[in-house]
């Protein structure tokens, strides 16, 4: 927050800044709408900043998947906001960085769209099934796109957890994920969530095809 005026002399690109932004930069010179790079750099700078030296299981620092996730959305939704919320989707729920915060830094928009993807409320931690369906009957589904493509790439890298989280992810993914991919007007949203349900569900084709709805849409 105290860099709110100098965080672009404290930018420092990666990886996966620069994975991304490159993406964006060839996508803003051949689509009509373009994105604002420099509001992404910014929140690429404070997911780093917040998320911190958070590692997932794998090793690879944290804020990679927030990054990644936004990666994956700017091939549907290629708005700056939309990108931005993708990056800093985990920030409330996981680090320091505050609502209240990101609406001085950004915008009230983007702060209350962030909240909207934080498990922590004020009555507890709600489960992603609670979430998404609170969200699709409020209809943001600009906010529904980032959590789907949030839960693929989590699937994506789902091998180095135990079997057990495994199995417990998997039949999440199945039981609320799936029916929400089919929901979008994108086969490849659908045939990717799809496919790794069958692929991370092999040994349990049954479960696969008996849960596949949501009871709410």
């Amino acid at each position: 927050m105290e860099d709110i005026n100098c965080w672009e002399s404290k930018f420092t690109p990666c990886y996966y800044s620069d994975r991304l932004l490159d993406k964006l930069l060839e996508l803003n010179n051949i689509l009509n709408v373009q994105v604002d790079i420099v509001q992404i750099k910014k929140a690429i700078y404070y997911t780093r900043k917040y998320h911190g030296d958070q590692r997932r299981n794998s090793g690879e620092p944290y804020y990679s998947h927030p990054i990644e996730v936004a990666y994956m959305l700017s091939d549907h939704l290629f708005s700056t906001d939309s990108i931005v919320v993708a990056i800093l989707h985990d920030v409330i729920e996981d680090t320091t960085l505050t609502k209240e915060m990101i609406e001085v830094i950004f915008s009230e928009k983007v702060a209350s769209k962030v909240d909207d993807l934080t498990r922590i409320k004020l009555h507890g931690k709600i489960s992603s099934a609670e979430m998404i369906e609170s969200l699709y009957i409020l209809g943001k589904h600009d906010v529904l796109m980032i959590k789907i493509f949030d839960r693929i790439h989590n699937m994506q890298t789902i091998g180095v957890k135990s079997p057990e989280k495994i199995k417990k992810i998997v039949h999440e993914t199945i039981s609320t994920f799936l029916a929400l991919a089919t929901h979008f007007d994108s086969l490849d949203i659908e045939k990717k969530t799809t496919d790794l349900c069958l692929l991370k569900s092999k040994n349990n084709q049954s479960s696969f095809y008996k849960q596949k709805k949501f009871s709410f849409f």
